[in-house]
């Protein structure tokens, strides 16, 4: 492998979840909050969990797009409606993609000073929801904020910051904060939260996504293929379906199954790859390697085999870490990487 610039270029860019008005394989989930919105109670926080990629935040946009349409639970419209769906046309949903809704405030990584993007959502991000909350909504209806996702939220001042909005939320206000990990954040700011937890994408549903999100038809080769790989993510099928990154995913994938035994010739070719891959092909790879972990973590059931697993989950994030960190060499990484999973799945 001996990536090039141009795999930048030709790396599908998918629409935000701002500007999707589409939504795939969540029908239960779209119907639980539907449900609730038009009940009259509807609950004032929401925290929609599940695996990155799969449609948390576009969730959260659908359903923020729908009340700010629809501000009276009990209108006709709202009690006839079968989805969260609103027309790509229609004022609120023009104005939520152009970022210039003033009742949707969104909680997301900012570009710091140095012009990259923060690794965090920062404890004064999450301060402006005193001045959001605390005015009257401009269109006299109701005021929703985003998270995305929750996970980023500087620990503890900026969730100790959401905590206390989450406490004492004001009137017709409504969170949706969107979690990869739920298990990590405030157990207070779970329990002010109801849960909402989607699946991976079957994988008919993935292709669909993707193929909406790029443009492209279904029966796209290239598109199967990454869809095939991509484990429920739609964002990971776009991601896969850049090229570059779909080869590495299979090799890194081919690679992973042949553990506990290990080809230490592909692992120099692969070391040696990834020392002149730009960010995205090693991203790439921590999160290949990441979900074949996860995987192992969910379906073992021998408590001494989880326990080595566990310990080699902790020990590889913190290699992956200290290389992002300190711009270590890549190729020592593969091979530690490749010998701890060996040593925990022997």
């Amino acid at each position: 492998m001996s990536p090039t610039d141009d795999d930048d270029a030709e790396r599908p860019q998918p629409p935000h979840p701002r500007e999707t008005t589409a939504l795939f394989g969540h029908a239960d989930a779209e119907r639980a909050l539907l449900d609730n919105y038009r009940s009259g109670r509807v609950a004032h926080a929401w925290l929609i969990a599940g695996p990155a990629g799969i449609g948390k935040a576009t969730l959260s946009y659908r359903m923020a797009r729908f009340v700010l349409a629809h501000p009276d639970p009990s209108a006709p419209a709202v009690q006839a409606a079968t989805s969260l769906a609103v027309a790509p046309d229609h004022p609120v949903a023009r104005r939520i993609a152009a970022q210039a809704h003033a009742d949707l405030l969104v909680l997301e990584r900012t570009v710091g000073d140095t012009g990259k993007l923060r690794t965090v959502i920062t404890v004064d991000e999450v301060r402006r929801t005193v001045s959001f909350f605390g005015s009257t909504a401009g269109e006299g209806g109701w005021r929703v904020c985003v998270v995305d996702t929750a996970d980023e939220l500087q620990y503890p001042q900026a969730s100790n910051a959401l905590l206390k909005v989450l406490e004492e939320p004001p009137p017709r206000s409504l969170f949706l904060l969107a979690s990869h990990e739920p298990a990590r954040l405030l157990p207070t700011i779970r329990s002010r939260c109801r849960r909402l937890t989607l699946r991976p994408l079957a994988e008919a549903d993935v292709i669909a996504a993707a193929s909406a999100a790029l443009d492209v038809p279904q029966s796209d080769a290239d598109l199967r293929k990454a869809a095939g790989l991509a484990e429920g993510s739609v964002a990971q099928a776009i991601a896969l379906s850049g090229g570059a990154l779909l080869d590495l995913r299979e090799r890194v994938v081919g690679l992973l199954q042949q553990l506990p035994a290990v080809d230490a010739r592909a692992l120099h070719a692969l070391g040696d790859g990834l020392e002149r891959a730009d960010d995205a092909l090693f991203k790439m790879f921590v999160e290949t390697v990441q979900d074949w972990l996860s995987a192992r973590l969910r379906d073992t059931a021998d408590k001494a085999r989880l326990a080595r697993i566990a310990d080699a989950w902790e020990r590889l994030n913190r290699a992956i870490t200290d290389v992002d960190t300190f711009n270590l060499e890549r190729k020592p990484l593969v091979f530690s990487v490749f010998g701890l999973l060996g040593e925990a799945v022997r």
